[in-house]
């Protein structure tokens, strides 16, 4: 099999280079090898490589800088993954995406199911949406995988943010009324290798599956049990102060509550994921 693989220095895309990298043939690219800002080059690049499956592992994911750039926003969410699609079907081969929790508006305050109705209420998530329609208008074999509040030990997110400001900080505010479940990169790709495996001689999977750890917190209890888990014994926590949404100021809105549920992709791949606590407790071991 060779493998297409976009958006290698990402969070997730770092870890599929090893992960993918049993099945067959990777050749990873990252924004300077392909830009998807320019959609229409992709086609080439795509046509040179011929895969037998791209997975698209880049994105735009600047959740509040998309409300003053959503034009170009819209181009890599939401047309790029169309073009990846079409060139997809052209070659006959097949098709891996990631999306985002935030395609819900986060009102329903019970876990969404793929069979729910996406309402995006932050130009990021409408975008992100727009690439799951243009990929499901097209003729590919495809997969769209919704993930949320993804976290690993390098690059810029959460834990990482958590663990600097622990050794800095006596004292945090962090929000407490948002609602997700938080997602370590290595555990998604190595999911998707599994699925991968499971669609390599027949792609009998398809659709859009909501690839997420079991259960769910707020921020609040997610730097709570990240200070638990990686601070040695006896060593004092940091106060931790709960705020609301309305007192953390940002420019784009988020869900209150965007857990996902992941029964459906459990039952199509006999795939049980782990508990969100288990695996922060896992890579904090590491």
């Amino acid at each position: 099999m060779k493998i297409l693989l976009l958006g290698k220095n990402g969070q997730v895309g770092w870890e599929l280079q090893r992960t993918l990298a049993t099945l067959g043939e990777v050749i990873a690219l990252g924004s300077q090898e392909i830009n998807l800002a320019e959609p229409e080059s992709i086609r080439s690049i795509v046509h040179a490589i011929r895969p037998n499956l791209i997975v698209n592992a880049a994105a735009y994911t600047l959740v509040d800088k998309a409300e003053s750039e959503p034009e170009l926003a819209m181009t890599v969410n939401g047309i790029a993954p169309g073009v990846l699609a079409e060139e997809a079907a052209l070659l006959g081969a097949s098709l891996i995406h990631y999306s985002t929790d935030y395609v819900f508006n986060g009102n329903q305050g019970i876990p969404y199911t793929e069979e729910d109705k996406p309402n995006p209420i932050n130009i990021y998530g409408k975008t992100k949406l727009a690439g799951e329609e243009a990929i499901m208008e097209s003729e590919a074999k495809h997969l769209i995988f919704r993930t949320s509040w993804v976290y690993s030990l390098r690059g810029q997110n959460f834990l990482r943010t958590m663990l600097k400001l622990v050794a800095e900080k006596d004292e945090l505010s962090i929000v407490n009324d948002q609602f997700g479940t938080p997602n370590w990169a290595r555990m998604i790709a190595e999911v998707t290798a599994q699925v991968a495996l499971l669609n390599r001689d027949e792609w009998n999977i398809s659709g859009t599956y909501h690839l997420t750890a079991s259960g769910h917190t707020s921020w609040y209890g997610f730097a709570e049990k990240i200070f638990e888990l990686a601070l040695p014994a006896g060593r004092k926590l940091p106060r931790l102060n709960a705020i609301s949404t309305v007192e953390y100021k940002t420019e784009a809105a988020r869900p209150g509550y965007s857990v996902l549920d992941n029964s459906s992709f459990k039952e199509k791949t006999g795939i049980q994921l782990p508990s969100w606590a288990d695996m922060l407790e896992l890579v904090l071991t590491i």
